[in-house]
């Protein structure tokens, strides 16, 4: 049975090539060959679940975004501007980003947690980042979620 996104993928796909639009086509082949190269990644070929092509979309949208700042750096606004026009329609299949404000929470309560069994100050860090990883799944990606942790046991 294949993936709910990976089926939305290949439909949006098909529709972007009847309606001839070329930046949204050329973008989800993209992504489809990068989720194909994920799936025949290791000893033997899987089916990806919607998690893992999430994984994969979000380093898609990582690696544009990257990017964009790099040419825009370069001065080429013309390229930041194509990769950022791909980097939306990547994160329209990406789930919604957790507010700041409930990330904080969480961190805040997983923080407390960890002192509650003795850990503390930067001891803590991994355990309170798998821990809010764990709570908000696709809410938010590593690197914010460290960030915020990093931020609140100083």
């Amino acid at each position: 049975m294949a993936s709910q996104l990976l089926e939305q993928l290949r439909t949006d796909l098909n529709t972007a090539m009847k309606d001839r639009d070329q930046l949204k086509t050329s973008t989800i082949r993209m992504v489809l060959s990068a989720v194909q190269v994920a799936s025949v990644a290791g000893d033997e070929a899987t089916e990806l679940t919607d998690a893992e092509i999430t994984a994969v979309l979000r380093s898609e949208a990582k690696r544009r975004s990257e990017a964009a700042e790099l040419y825009e750096n370069a001065g080429r606004t013309e390229q930041a501007a194509s990769e950022r026009t791909e980097l939306a329609v990547i994160e329209a299949y990406l789930p919604a980003a957790m507010d700041d404000a409930t990330l904080q929470g969480i961190v805040d309560e997983e923080i407390a947690t960890a002192r509650e069994a003795g850990a503390e100050g930067p001891k803590a860090m991994g355990q309170v980042i798998k821990a809010v990883k764990d709570r908000v799944g696709d809410g938010a990606d590593g690197g914010r979620i460290a960030g915020v942790v990093k931020a609140s046991l100083v």
